[in-house]
């Protein structure tokens, strides 16, 4: 199922300002419940976790800073 590019649009504005703080909430939550690791592995531990929550919705970004494939053009 594609989603039109307004669609993609909502939807990527969706997982930015609401999914991403909750992601971001959920990663240090559950990094603090181990015992603190050095600071090298706790920071690779936040960059893979800040690459890995965008895989899933690759699709949705991808085009979106585009400009609008369906819009009429001023030739």
């Amino acid at each position: 199922m594609e989603l039109s590019y307004k669609a993609r649009r909502r939807w990527s504005l969706v997982i930015l300002v609401i999914g991403l703080p909750i992601y971001i909430v959920a990663a240090v939550t559950v990094v603090n419940w181990f015992e603190r690791p050095g600071i090298l592995l706790e920071l690779l531990i936040y960059v893979a976790l800040g690459i890995v929550w965008a895989l899933p919705f690759k699709f949705v970004f991808k085009g979106v800073g585009q400009p609008d494939p369906d819009a009429p053009r001023d030739d």
